[in-house]
């Protein structure tokens, strides 16, 4: 089998992370419109939304298992297709309990290709020989940003969520198959012995699911509570609020963009010390000042202290000595998501006790821990 080019490694891995992003996209712009449609109110809402997190989560190990033993790239060009299908499954629900299901598929395909996409990530870094795994994951944020405003566009043109959700995953499907049929040999390999039924970070492992959990905790908080932040804190009205995770998601994927350049020349230690060095200046920043321009500064220093942390967390995971990249990235990734998960609702606990203000000091908190434990991202060897 030919090697292919590095730039078509590139595109080929690219356009899965564009993929999913981009149908998760779609879902996350149509949330409002889904909601009125079968008439739930936010608790209603709550519940299906924690059923699409349950789902990613225990779609991890089994998918981490079956990207080594059957190869990352065909397992994620197979789940791709189910992901897609099950975002039509939502649109074409008749009633809330067809919803749930769908939602709960929906969760488990989208958990299942983010493990298979970044452990062939893992083996398209080390095929390229330079790093690249944070580009990819602003390929991710670039989907999704195409998926919300196909439904922006969608909305102005009073396009049901059916024919959107079926259009625009038909669409995007096509696309990435295109660019990810590359000549590529997947690796394929055993965990020998039996693998647990929910993966957890062993040994050196913990370190690294742990950095995970931090920056994935700030960014959960970032995305459900930085709008009230501005208005609690800052007294300003919710279009001014709104810029906040604006800025935030902007800072994110220029760094993105930016930080495999950064871990080239700085290694990804001194690269994951200083993100948790700008997280931790940003959220002070925020919880210092009762200032809406600090408060903005703070949200892009922590944009671009969390920007890298996954993309490292997943590099690192990919080369693991003793597991294989799958079952590595499933067992990070589940640190990961459960700081996604938590994030929002612990910070809601702490501001009810106490403030909002002290319930993003815990943010900087973890954000200094992430400068503790920078050494997890090492690579082995060296």
């Amino acid at each position: 089998m030919p090697t292919p080019s590095n730039r078509a490694t590139w595109l080929a891995v690219s356009a899965m992370f564009v993929l999913n992003g981009a149908l998760y996209g779609m879902w996350a712009s149509r949330i409002p419109a889904a909601a009125q449609l079968h008439g739930l109110d936010k608790a209603d809402l709550g519940l299906l939304l924690l059923l699409l997190a349950g789902g990613a989560i225990a779609a991890f190990p089994l998918a981490g298992r079956v990207a080594d033993a059957r190869g990352a790239a065909p397992v994620t060009m197979a789940i791709a297709v189910a992901y897609a299908v099950a975002l039509c499954l939502i649109g074409l629900a008749p009633s809330v309990a067809w919803l749930a299901l769908a939602l709960f598929a929906f969760g488990a395909t989208h958990g299942a290709i983010d493990v298979a996409m970044n452990t062939w990530a893992g083996e398209a870094e080390a095929h390229i020989a330079r790093p690249v795994m944070s580009s990819f994951h602003a390929m991710f944020s670039l989907g999704a940003g195409l998926g919300a405003a196909s439904g922006y566009a969608a909305e102005r043109m009073e396009i049901g969520i059916a024919p959107h959700f079926i259009i625009g995953a038909a669409i995007i499907l096509v696309l990435t198959m295109m660019l990810a049929r590359i000549p590529w040999a997947s690796q394929k390999q055993s965990s020998g012995a039996k693998p647990p039924l929910f993966p957890f970070p062993r040994g050196p492992l913990i370190a690294v699911g742990l950095i995970a959990f931090c920056s994935s905790m700030g960014e959960g908080a970032m995305v459900d509570w930085s709008a009230l932040f501005l208005v609690d804190i800052a007294q300003v009205d919710g279009a001014r609020a709104a810029l906040g995770y604006t800025v935030f998601s902007v800072a994110m994927v220029v760094t993105r963009l930016l930080g495999d350049q950064v871990t080239y020349r700085l290694g990804p230690v001194t690269t994951a010390r200083l993100a948790g060095v700008f997280a931790t200046i940003g959220t002070l920043c925020a919880v210092g000042f009762a200032s809406y321009d600090m408060a903005l500064l703070g949200f892009v220093f922590m944009g671009v202290g969390y920007a890298v942390i996954m993309p490292l967390a997943f590099s690192r995971a990919a080369r693991d000595p003793h597991l294989p990249p799958g079952s590595a990235i499933a067992s990070v990734a589940t640190l990961g998501y459960g700081g996604l998960l938590l994030g929002p609702p612990v910070i809601g606990f702490i501001a009810h006790a106490t403030s909002l203000r002290l319930g993003f000091g815990v943010l900087a908190a973890l954000a200094g821990l992430i400068i503790v434990l920078a050494y997890a991202v090492r690579r082995p060897g060296a």
